[in-house]
């Protein structure tokens, strides 16, 4: 079975400010870290040895994953600085990855690939390539890929009214590809090297799937993925709240305490006091001491108040 590369050093800018506390892999997600997720899907899938790469707030990605034990793999860590991007991150982390092909797998998008069946088409398509991708849900927010029969031949940009199709965060890659990036160099794979690919017969692969995605992208995408993946039940462990508190369709953290009769709908709630009696509506509410100078956030002692 394969190895994977799972991508986990991103700055996270499109979950600001979430990113500010934690690296978006280690954001809670019923009960788990997404991180864990990750990693628990692949395990249910063979894949027991796994590569992670790091560079933004790297210890609330290495707190919760550790060695991997518990999750019934070995977790090795690719340490970037600067941060080399999707190309440039797998091919600083080749040496530590014990397989050709390998899978990389995207540390903030949850999708149930089968990837024996993937593997198989892989194996049977010749590409150096293979892209797990779904119908595109979102032209107007995604990026898209134009395919043609099982082959990538192109990017469509968000916005078209040309069909496209959209990439989970899961591929079996060549470390071919990677190889000819220079170490340390930071470079894309998608908008970069595997673009003049694309144009090359067979080279980069699409396979088709019809598994949920979830991609935790935004703060409206995590919360999404949250209530649809924990069912409703996204007040997690280590939370405590007040007697009469009305808390709907909201995320609410470990250590994070809210009072008693507050009213929260559709927030996210990182581990902070919400004093009794508080009202939020679409609202992410982090420290106080998380606030930059030009953030257009409402500030209420130790909050700091965020649209969403």
């Amino acid at each position: 079975m394969f190895h994977a590369l799972v991508l986990t050093a991103g700055l996270g800018s499109r979950l600001d400010p979430v990113t500010r506390l934690v690296a978006k892999p280690a954001v809670p997600l019923g009960g788990r870290t997404l991180v864990e997720r990750v990693l628990a899907w692949l395990q249910s899938q063979g894949v027991t040895d796994a590569v992670l790469n790091l560079h933004h707030l790297p210890a609330t990605v290495t707190g919760v994953v550790g060695d991997g034990v518990h999750l019934g793999m070995r977790v090795r860590y690719s340490w970037e600085d600067p941060i080399l991007g999707s190309a440039g991150g797998p091919r600083h982390a080749l040496p530590l990855i014990d397989g050709d092909p390998f899978l990389i797998v995207n540390g903030d998008t949850l999708c149930n690939v089968d990837i024996g069946a993937m593997a198989s088409a892989h194996a049977a398509n010749g590409a150096l390539v293979t892209m797990a991708v779904v119908p595109n849900p979102a032209p107007g927010h995604y990026n898209g890929l134009a395919v043609r029969g099982d082959r990538v031949v192109g990017v469509i940009p968000r916005g078209s009214s040309e069909k496209s199709w959209h990439f989970v965060g899961i591929q079996i890659a060549s470390a071919s590809v990677f190889a000819t990036v220079p170490d340390g160099q930071p470079a894309e794979s998608v908008h970069g090297i595997y673009r003049p690919l694309m144009t090359e017969a067979g080279a980069i692969a699409a396979y088709r799937v019809a598994a949920a995605f979830h991609d935790v992208g935004t703060p409206r995408d995590y919360l999404t993925a949250a209530l649809s993946i924990a069912d409703g039940a996204t007040i997690e462990p280590g939370a405590v709240v007040g007697q009469g508190a009305r808390v709907t369709r909201t995320i609410v953290w470990p250590g994070a305490t809210i009072g008693d009769e507050a009213v929260l709908h559709e927030c996210i709630v990182t581990g902070v006091e919400i004093p009794a009696g508080f009202r939020a509506d679409r609202a992410v509410i982090v420290p106080a001491g998380a606030l930059r100078d030009t953030d257009t956030a409402r500030r209420l002692g130790d909050l700091g108040i965020f649209g969403l």
